[in-house]
């Protein structure tokens, strides 16, 4: 993450080649935005990662819509000032990904 995102929409070909690379994430109906589901093995493992995670997202200045019940975690990811999804949304989604599965 060291150059730092665009947070121009992403359309056509650009679009298509960045959902690519967050295969876990669902477009939201509706919305222009990414969402998922994460399943933890319980409320610790949850919590946690939604602590490392908030690191990350405030470090980016991108923060998620998201909740947490038990040890389950929904994020729901749009660049609210540029209207829809955006590469800062996907590099969120990548991060969150790496988190998730211990990295």
């Amino acid at each position: 993450m060291s150059e730092k995102p665009s947070r121009q929409k992403l359309v056509g070909d650009a679009r298509r080649q960045a959902l690519a690379r967050v295969p876990g994430w669902r477009e939201v109906e509706d919305r222009d935005a990414i969402a998922r589901k994460f399943l933890f093995k319980d409320f610790n493992e949850a919590f946690g990662f939604m602590t490392r995670a908030a690191l990350v997202a405030e470090k980016m200045n991108h923060h998620p819509e998201w909740s947490n019940v038990w040890r389950n975690v929904e994020v729901t990811l749009s660049t609210h000032d540029a209207g829809g999804l955006t590469e800062l949304d996907i590099r969120l989604a990548e991060a969150m990904d790496k988190i998730a599965s211990g990295g």
